[in-house]
């Protein structure tokens, strides 16, 4: 593999710093961690729980307006989510709502690929279309691909909070708590959706998408955190 990121020249090639498919039990703190906060496994890898649903429900924005108007969202709604060296990776998908992520604990890198930026207009958003429509079809170019570490440590560029706009695939794995460590107690972070996360208005990146969006180098280095069907 080159010595440079074909994401980010500035940095080596990105590369689980923990076993994504580890097999040995969490530490004892985090496992008190998990059970105090009633913690659950996430289906994109790490652990969550609900910590809030806005009771006030709002019009549904991602559907039609000739649509029924009982078709409703929660306003907002927000969760605790947890990485740890035995579940180190969040893999990509994304979210039709917007993402407001803040940092409690720990360090992680982040990976964004910009989908909506280059949605077609018969696949607004990225979204939509016919199912059977090709990858091609839906993109008018390569997308653009940020990442950056979130952590403590601001003087340096890391982040302790950071916004994901809905269109936008985004993938976080863990990192040492400090940087050239080895050891982690997991990064820990708060997320509130708007309007209120459902399940319909979520999807997994796959292999095929990728390579639509992002250069055949990228594909190859970012293959690892998509998530296996």
């Amino acid at each position: 593999m080159a010595s440079k990121s074909t994401i980010d020249p500035s940095t080596p090639p990105l590369r689980p710093a923990f076993d994504p498919n580890a097999t040995h039990p969490e530490s004892d703190h985090l496992r008190a961690v998990i059970a105090k906060l009633a913690l659950t496994p996430h289906v994109e890898g790490g652990y969550f729980v609900e910590t809030d649903r806005d009771s006030l429900r709002i019009p549904n924005p991602f559907t039609q307006a000739t649509q029924a108007s009982e078709d409703t969202r929660s306003a907002c709604t927000s969760i605790h989510y947890l990485l740890t060296p035995k579940s180190p990776l969040g893999a990509f998908h994304r979210n039709k709502g917007r993402t407001v992520h803040t940092l409690h604990r720990g360090r992680g890198r982040y990976i964004l690929i910009h989908a909506d930026e280059v949605a077609s207009t018969d696949c607004p958003g990225g979204y939509g279309g016919a199912e059977d429509m090709a990858e091609s079809q839906r993109w008018t170019g390569k997308a653009r691909v940020e990442t950056f570490i979130v952590g403590q440590d601001v003087l340096k560029g890391e982040r302790v909070q950071w916004i994901v706009e809905g269109g936008k695939y985004k993938c976080s794995y863990l990192l040492p708590d400090e940087a050239g460590g080895e050891g982690s107690d997991g990064l820990f972070i708060s997320e509130t959706v708007v309007p209120g996360f459902e399940y319909e208005d979520h999807d997994f990146m796959r292999q095929e998408r990728m390579k639509a969006l992002v250069s055949r180098e990228q594909a190859e280095e970012m293959g690892w955190m998509v998530r296996k069907e």
